[in-house]
C-alpha cells in the first residue's frame, strides 16, 4: 500500500539493535537524567536531546539507561512544552508556507504544501485530542500559528 501523501511504498528506515546489553555505556540513570535537564534548560528538543546523547555522550537509547523516553523525564522535571515537538514542527511548516504563499501568489505546489502541512496538522490535533495530550477546547488559528512558531 502506497504512502498517504506521496506514492512511495516501502518499510526501510533505521532499526534499534536486537543486542540489549550494551557494556560499553558508562553513564548512570541519574546522570543521564541531569544530562537530558541540562540540554533542555538550554533550549533543546527532545529529538535534538537524543542527539546530542548519541553524538556526543555515547549514549545509543536513553530509554535502555534511564527505563523512560526523553520526554517522560522532562515532564517529569517541569520542563516539557505545552505542545508536543511534532505538531510544533509542523506549524512551523505551515507558517513559513504561509508567508511564502504571500509574496508568491501564483505559486500553486507552494499551495498543495500547504494543504497537505494544513491536513497533517488536523489529523495530529485529532489525535492528540483523543489520548488527552491535548484539552478538547484547544483549537489552533492562523493568528495563533505565528505564535507557536517562534517558540
Amino acid at each position: 500500500m502506497a504512502r498517504m501523501y506521496s506514492r512511495r511504498r516501502g518499510v526501510s528506515g533505521s532499526k534499534k539493535p536486537i543486542n540489549k546489553t550494551r557494556t560499553w555505556i558508562r553513564y548512570k540513570p541519574k546522570e543521564v537524567e541531569l544530562l537530558i535537564f541540562k540540554l533542555a534548560k538550554e533550549g533543546k528538543s527532545s529529538s535534538e536531546i537524543g542527539l546530542i546523547l548519541r553524538d556526543t555522550y555515547g549514549i545509543p537509547d536513553s530509554k535502555f539507561i534511564t527505563k523512560r523516553r526523553v520526554t517522560a523525564v522532562m515532564k517529569e522535571k517541569g520542563i516539557a512544552r505545552e505542545l508536543p515537538e511534532d505538531l510544533l514542527n509542523l506549524i512551523k511548516r505551515s507558517v513559513k508556507i504561509r508567508k511564502h504563499r504571500e509574496e508568491n501568489k501564483k505559486d500553486m505546489s507552494a499551495l498543495r504544501g500547504m494543504q497537505i502541512t494544513d491536513s497533517k496538522i488536523k489529523k495530529l490535533v485529532k489525535y492528540y485530542k483523543i489520548t488527552k495530550v491535548l484539552p478538547m477546547d484547544w483549537k489552533l488559528d492562523t493568528k495563533n500559528m505565528r505564535m507557536y512558531s517562534e517558540q
